[in-house]
């Protein structure tokens, strides 16, 4: 084979590739075309009527009168509740309260005392009137299952507050 021969080969295949695309590209709209006119010639159909809207009424936020809700409601710091920082701290203070564990009671000269033990295992014992826990926690009341307490504790605000805690009785 010569290279005349090779490029007269190449010709021809491009030649018929050509022509064939050319076919592909006849007018095939004649379908289309019948599928328009038919649907120009139908009748339409109604179109639903819109909803009525309702009247928009107004509304009048007055504001000048209200507290902004972005300011505490009563100044910061203001409160009266504090730890009272020149109380002499006691021992049990020095403990988390979720560290101590009621123990049980024990009643001795008309007073009730819990028993409280702490992490490494010595038992103390408390009255109504003593604190324990890291917030202040002092005792307002003893029952035969659980020693109730109040906690002084920041409210966020630059404040205090009271808060109830409570140790139960393990068994």
């Amino acid at each position: 084979m010569s290279k005349y021969t090779t490029a007269r080969g190449l010709r021809r295949t491009g030649a018929m590739l050509a022509c064939l695309c050319l076919a592909a590209c006849s007018d095939g709209t004649g379908s289309v075309q019948r599928f328009i006119t038919r649907v120009e010639h139908e009748p339409g159909g109604r179109v639903a009527p819109l909803p009525t809207v309702p009247k928009y009424e107004t509304f009048t936020y007055d504001d000048q009168n209200m507290r902004s809700p972005f300011l505490p409601a009563e100044p910061v710091g203001l409160g009266t509740i504090r730890p009272q920082a020149n109380r002499p701290r006691q021992y049990l203070e020095h403990f988390p309260l979720d560290t101590l564990k009621m123990v049980g009671t024990i009643t001795a000269g008309g007073r009730t005392y819990g028993l409280v033990q702490t992490k490494n295992g010595i038992v103390h014992r408390v009255t109504v009137g003593n604190y324990m826990g890291l917030n202040d926690g002092r005792i307002i009341q003893i029952t035969p299952t659980q020693i109730r307490l109040v906690e002084i504790v920041p409210n966020g605000l630059g404040g205090f507050m009271k808060r109830p805690a409570a140790l139960g009785l393990s068994k």
